[in-house]
């Protein structure tokens, strides 16, 4: 029995939940993954996992495996990647999981110069605004905006820019329904919301001392930002987002913003930070360690879109 390849087999059925996507996931045969699991728990004299027709459990026995099996695993390509990545030329495939708009916006038009510059480089980009999840999904980085996974406190963090928010609205809706002064004002506005399943949210405000928490709605609700940036460039009401969303037309005049003396975050996510996250055993990849500055480098000490 190849020990280490029955671990790998363990873990990934225990991080999928069943045989089947472990298997498909591993490209071996269901079988296959099945004679490994076996020939681990006869090598051990114990039971590591619990099997029904719906589900597959770890005994307490396969809990302490696990969770030993994990970092050992982790320590092993640690080890592979420190000897094959040791070379100045970086090179493989690089799976990234970044968020759909700020992909779409700020990292597919860096991409020609990045891979003009790594050449050995492949790059496997997912564009997804879900938490995409590092192990199971055999991701090498994810790029996240605020709402960091701290569930996972082994988990290698590097911040690659910030950003503020704003309210902001068009020139033209502001001519017609004037401008807030005061946090409060915005309950007599026609506010565009991101949400899923509401008709109003609270925007959070402070200035000093003063907290506002204010109850907003609007004509429009969608969760997708950049239909709701273009109704606000259409005048239809305001919107409270992100600078590296609405920074560009900020600067162009095409938005303005308003209430800047107050800082603004939403209630659930007051993190205003990007961050790329990587798991232990990839902090001596050189294709992570390349990507990861370069995306620092191209987006600024004080980012291009503030």
């Amino acid at each position: 029995m190849d020990q280490l390849a029955a671990m790998r087999s363990f873990v990934k059925v225990v991080e999928t939940g069943g045989f089947s996507e472990a298997a498909r996931q591993l490209q071996l045969a269901v079988s296959s993954v099945t004679r490994q699991i076996n020939a681990l728990e006869a090598m051990l004299h114990t039971q590591l996992l619990n099997r029904s027709t719906r589900s597959v459990t770890l005994t307490l026995q396969g809990q302490k495996y696990y969770d030993r099996a994990v970092q050992i695993l982790q320590d092993v390509e640690e080890a592979n990647l420190c000897i094959m990545e040791q070379g100045e030329i970086p090179r493989g495939i690089l799976r990234v999981s970044l968020p759909v708009t700020f992909g779409r916006l700020h990292v597919a038009p860096i991409l020609s110069d990045f891979l003009a510059q790594y050449p050995d480089i492949k790059l496997d980009l997912q564009l997804s605004d879900g938490l995409a999840n590092l192990v199971e999904a055999d991701l090498d980085v994810v790029i996240r905006i605020g709402n960091l996974d701290r569930s996972n406190p082994n988990l290698i963090v590097r911040k690659l820019a910030m950003y503020d928010r704003f309210v902001c609205g068009s020139p033209t809706y502001f001519r017609q329904c004037g401008k807030p002064t005061h946090p409060n004002d915005l309950t007599q506005h026609n506010c565009l919301l991101f949400a899923y399943s509401t008709s109003s949210q609270i925007w959070r405000f402070q200035r000093g001392t003063e907290v506002c928490e204010v109850k907003v709605s609007g004509s429009l609700v969608a969760n997708h930002s950049e239909l709701l940036l273009q109704a606000c460039l259409d005048g239809i009401g305001l919107i409270l987002m992100p600078t590296w969303l609405i920074g560009e037309d900020i600067q162009a005049g095409r938005l303005q913003a308003v209430l800047t003396d107050f800082q603004i975050s939403p209630q659930t996510d007051p993190d205003t930070g990007i961050y790329a996250l990587y798991l232990p055993n990839r902090k001596y990849s050189r294709r992570v360690q390349v990507f990861i500055d370069f995306l620092i480098q191209q987006f600024g000490n004080r980012p291009y879109w503030e």
